[in-house]
């Protein structure tokens, strides 16, 4: 089978290097892809966004399967131009990824299939904002219906910087604050006529948005992530796919827009139950990178089965036994304005550690070759081990083998589930 991964960043990479070791998987192309890619496929130009450059380019290779990874792309409709010219293609149409593109779409969704989520008010005005603000009370939750690459919502007892944020934003989705530990749980979806719409859960994992040691600083795209979830309730899968999962690809079915690809709910496990804070319509970052440094199975049908149909034909999901960690190293400056150039060292040690992966997210090279930063999130350093206090342990002995100018990590990432 041939692949060809549309994206640039940590969750394409994670995936690229997945597809290279699936004895299934014949080629692995990508585009435009990173310096960390280039390493498990071939790279080609393209314009991720354009929906007809990327459907030439895979028919071009003859590919057998198109996995398109970032959100802007979803949303603009890629995967329809490329599925419109006979090809697989593991994401959801257009329509379909409105789940994700916007906020309060995904809530009119929830209702009518009467999923559990927080109570929200969709805002086009400063006052509409401040009257939202004022009936739910801090800690106040602001979302820019849009995308906004990890960086939309605000979360603050400050009221003036709850209204700054939606100030700059065209509509707004103002919640009540969900209190409780959070979980990101992926499902694979496909859609048949014949077998309706399948929901295969992969396992959950927990990643962490704020900047800083302590869940300080602003929100990130996620500093770090891992799974499994050693003090997750055991039924949690079962009850997120029956409550949450399953009733939102039905819905979806049932409007005309069925869901195919990946489907992410970022869960709140509050004191009145579950409550969903988001979907997302494609794999995440940093979860993916610690999901897929456990998953036993070959990657490449799981895609296929999603992207055809067939995903009710593919035998389920295996795990390995153990646990993986994943810490992201950022650029000075991260999230307001990353400095980008810096000279990246150390990361073919880091990477040559047992049980470490280094995936690249944020990173290019300059005129003289030398890998640098190019992005926020510049590196996601994966680590497997027999249980996470080792994934802990080999996932920061790599960090520290990385040296950026200003760049910096979190150094709490799983501490508390590992017992550290």
């Amino acid at each position: 089978m041939k692949t060809l991964v549309i994206g640039t960043g940590g969750r394409e990479h994670a995936l690229a290097l997945a597809l290279s070791r699936d004895p299934s998987v014949t080629e692995v192309h990508a585009a435009p892809g990173n310096p960390g890619i280039e390493q498990v496929a071939t790279l080609h130009e393209v314009d991720p966004l354009d929906g007809a450059a990327v459907a030439d380019l895979a028919v071009a290779l003859a590919a057998d399967l198109v996995v398109v990874g970032p959100e802007a792309p979803l949303v603009a409709g890629v995967a329809d131009a490329v599925r419109a010219r006979g090809i697989a293609v593991f994401g959801p149409s257009g329509e379909a990824a409105r789940l994700e593109g916007s906020k309060a779409f995904a809530k009119q969704v929830m209702a009518a299939a009467e999923v559990p989520t927080a109570m929200a008010h969709v805002c086009t005005t400063p006052e509409e904002v401040a009257a939202a603000l004022d009936a739910f009370g801090p800690p106040y939750v602001v979302k820019d219906d849009g995308l906004a690459a990890g960086k939309g919502v605000v979360v603050t007892d400050d009221r003036q910087e709850a209204l700054d944020h939606a100030a700059g934003c065209e509509r707004v989705v103002v919640e009540e604050y969900l209190d409780g530990p959070e979980v990101s749980l992926f499902a694979l979806c496909s859609y048949s006529e014949e077998s309706g719409a399948t929901v295969v859960p992969l396992q959950p994992a927990q990643d962490f948005k704020r900047a800083y040691d302590d869940d300080a600083g602003p929100n990130t795209g996620g500093m770090g992530a891992y799974t499994p979830l050693p003090w997750a309730p055991d039924d949690l899968v079962e009850e997120v796919t029956q409550r949450v999962l399953q009733p939102t690809v039905d819905e979806m079915a049932q409007r005309g827009s069925p869901f195919s690809g990946l489907l992410y709910a970022g869960l709140a496990l509050t004191s009145r139950g579950l409550r969903v804070v988001e979907f997302n319509a494609r794999f995440g970052d940093p979860e993916t990178q610690a999901l897929m440094a456990l998953l036993l199975s070959p990657l490449g049908p799981l895609l296929h089965g999603a992207a055809t149909g067939t995903l009710d034909q593919v035998p389920a999901p295996r795990w390995r036994d153990g646990a993986a960690v994943t810490v992201v190293v950022a650029a000075e400056g991260y999230p307001a304005s990353p400095r980008k150039g810096d000279v990246i060292h150390g990361v073919e040690e880091a990477d040559a550690l047992e049980g470490v992966d280094v995936i690249h997210a944020g990173t290019a090279r300059n005129a003289d070759g030398e890998l640098v930063t190019a992005g926020g999130r510049v590196l996601a350093v994966t680590a497997s081990g027999a249980d996470l206090a080792e994934a802990r342990r080999r996932a920061y002995e790599a960090v520290d083998l990385i040296r950026i100018d200003g760049g910096f990590s979190r150094r709490d990432i799983a501490a508390k589930a590992a017992g550290a």
